[in-house]
């Protein structure tokens, strides 16, 4: 991110600008209307990271301008949520007084949520020990004062945690609201209120839906959770064992008795699923596919898309949901999914303001 491009005046003429490119990346395409879905213009990011500059007894945040390389020194992030720029004036002051806290610092990742949780990573270039924990200790107790606040100290193969690793967010979903674990160090929607916008669309894709779902990349159950009351069962995969550990949490958490998930990536399910290979973590779970009617898959892969295997898969079903985070492999993708399938909604998600990144949502049915 370029932070001089961050302007809040100038958020509809940048989406603008997206929504143009957008729609000219995927002209050779019949699809409907664009749906567009705005962010907030500022206060949005429910993560940031930032690096830690020393300067004799100064100590401040900072982040490097991606088109000049400058060095930016930060004393607030306008894209970051209200939460974090509320703690890091705070949090510097305490780590400044501190010879113990801020010795050999080198960055501070922030999470947050719009359930009013909170929690910073600092980082080190040494050992940390009994004294590094009293005080850490410490500043946590200040600091809950002010903030419901966790607090984790990394250094070369250590991991300190005062007093969790996670945040709970609490997100109000069409009527209903849903629990989520969100882990340190594992993958979360970025913009919370875009996520909550994405979620809505997943449901209102599929709510007269009939049969089970399939979903690929599950994460921690972000969607799974969601649309839950729209099938008699969902079965989901991931390869990340944090992010099934707290999808296991979630499903916990929020009651749900008809979700499914099996630790396994797309291009084992695929191999399961044709009868390539057998898996024991689909017995442990007593899956047994073939008891699953689904009529729907939904898919939310990483940036490089859905390898050749696993394209031919999803084709096999009714109706395909794709949530893309590279609209280049997403056009791939789609010239193979347009050959027996209609695309019936096409969506951007404005995830990350101010930046060239585009979320895209769409939703297939066969011809």
């Amino acid at each position: 991110m370029s932070l001089e491009f961050v302007d809040p005046d100038n958020y509809e003429s940048q989406l603008d600008a997206k929504k143009e490119q957008f729609t000219q990346l995927f002209s050779t395409f019949e699809l409907p209307e664009l749906d567009c879905f705005a962010s907030e213009k500022q206060h949005y990011r429910m993560r940031s990271q930032f690096r830690v500059w020393h300067e004799d007894e100064d100590l401040y945040f900072y982040m490097t301008d991606q088109e000049t390389r400058q060095r930016i020194r930060v004393e607030q992030f306008l894209p970051a949520s209200t939460l974090i720029n509320k703690l890091m004036p705070m949090l510097v002051e305490e780590l400044k007084i501190s010879p113990i806290l801020r010795f050999k610092l080198f960055q501070a990742n922030f999470l947050s949520s719009l359930s009013g949780e909170i929690m910073v990573s600092l980082l080190y270039h040494k050992v940390l020990d009994d004294e590094w924990l009293t005080a850490i200790k410490a500043l946590k107790e200040r600091l809950s004062e002010h903030f419901t606040i966790n607090i984790i100290g990394r250094a070369r193969r250590q991991k300190f945690i005062v007093d969790n690793d996670f945040v709970i967010e609490k997100l109000e979903v069409d009527g209903q609201q849903l629990i989520y674990q969100q882990v340190e160090n594992s993958f979360t929607q970025p913009n919370a209120k875009v996520s909550v916008d994405m979620l809505e669309w997943a449901i209102d894709c599929t709510r007269d839906s009939e049969g089970d779902l399939l979903e690929l990349y599950c994460g921690n159950g972000n969607f799974s959770l969601a649309l839950a009351k729209n099938f008699n069962r969902v079965l989901a995969t991931e390869v990340s064992t944090p992010s099934v550990n707290s999808a296991q949490f979630n499903i916990a958490a929020n009651n749900i008795d008809n979700v499914t998930i099996v630790r396994m990536s797309a291009e084992e399910f695929t191999q399961a699923i044709n009868g390539v290979r057998e898996f024991n973590r689909l017995k442990e779970k007593n899956v047994e596919l073939s008891s699953y009617q689904c009529n729907t898959i939904f898919v939310d892969p990483p940036r490089a898309g859905l390898d050749d295997d696993t394209v031919k898969m999803v084709q096999q079903y009714e109706n395909i949901m794709y949530i893309s985070c590279n609209p280049e492999t997403l056009k791939d993708n789609l010239e193979v999914f347009t050959q027996t399938h209609d695309i019936k909604k096409f969506s951007l998600f404005d995830q990350f303001p101010y930046t060239h990144h585009t979320e895209a949502g769409v939703f297939l049915v066969r011809k």
